[in-house]
């Protein structure tokens, strides 16, 4: 199976060891802990630190600042981002995405009216990635907050007038509601948690909920389509996601893959994997 590895100049891991993860965004210094970090290269806590984030016995945890963080935020390429310390250890963006960002890029670049629809779409980085292609964006997510942090990455992008349609709302719902109205996309982005809640409280598993959501989008693909990608962090197996995509694509001539993403450690000749993705190209 292959790997695509994401390289930043604003982020790096530059070491990890015993379960975390030793960080550098842009000028801050961070320390996270990271489940597959399982060997060990020794104690990371002595090192140049802004802030840990410590996990707590009963769940969850809390960050350790060593000193206040302003203008927290990373560059890609002509892409940026706001930065938080959020509650359960993220920052609001995932840096190896940026192989799929790219990869979004590469498939809209010189396209005209390409219609794109974003699922449980988080902080808004696909979004942001497709606006600057010139596409229409369609961007769903259950959690008014992290609506309103797209909002600002869109705002800090300079992209707020471009064609943008923030939805709070269970996706699996809105997806059902769309292929009532007739409505269609030539991309479809998801990235789909292993467990969540939606708008109104319901309830989504990815065991359960998965294989319905993704045949349900086929009947959302356009008459052009260009891209179908779904991104998880749930520790499937790439193959699942590929073998779900073959199993429900309804169209002919296209590529179906999928791979591994991760980010490169810094002081060691190592890769940290970070997520899978699977995709439908269409010729």
């Amino acid at each position: 199976m292959s790997m695509k590895i994401a390289k930043l100049k604003d982020y790096e891991i530059i070491d990890a060891s015993l379960g975390q993860k030793y960080e550098r965004w842009n000028d801050v210094y961070l320390l996270r802990p990271d489940p597959l970090v399982m060997w060990d290269n020794g104690d990371l806590s002595n090192k140049k630190l802004d802030a840990i984030y410590y996990r707590s016995n009963k769940g969850g945890g809390h960050w350790e600042n060593k000193r206040e963080i302003k203008n927290f935020r990373i560059s890609y390429n002509d892409l940026k981002f706001n930065l938080k310390q959020m509650g359960f250890k993220h920052t609001g963006l995932f840096p190896e995405q940026a192989v799929n960002w790219d990869f979004l890029r590469n498939k809209i670049h010189g396209k005209s009216n390409v219609k794109v629809l974003n699922l449980f779409a988080y902080t808004g980085a696909m979004s942001v990635a497709a606006l600057k292609e010139g596409a229409s964006v369609t961007h769903v997510d259950s959690s008014r907050g992290m609506i309103d942090w797209a909002k600002e990455n869109v705002k800090l992008n300079n992209l707020e007038d471009r064609p943008i349609r923030f939805l709070v709302d269970d996706c699996l719902k809105f997806v059902k509601r769309e292929i009532r109205r007739g409505n269609k996309y030539d991309v479809i982005i998801m990235d789909p948690p292993s467990y969540g809640k939606g708008a109104n409280g319901e309830v989504w598993s990815l065991e359960k909920d998965l294989y319905n959501l993704i045949n349900l989008c086929q009947e959302l693909v356009s008459d052009t389509p260009i891209l179908f990608m779904v991104n998880s962090y749930s520790g499937l197996s790439p193959k699942v996601i590929e073998n779900i995509l073959k199993l429900t694509n309804k169209k002919a001539n296209v590529t179906i893959s999928s791979y591994e993403i991760g980010l490169p450690i810094t002081n060691h000749d190592l890769v940290l994997p970070c997520g899978i993705t699977g995709v439908i190209e269409y010729e």
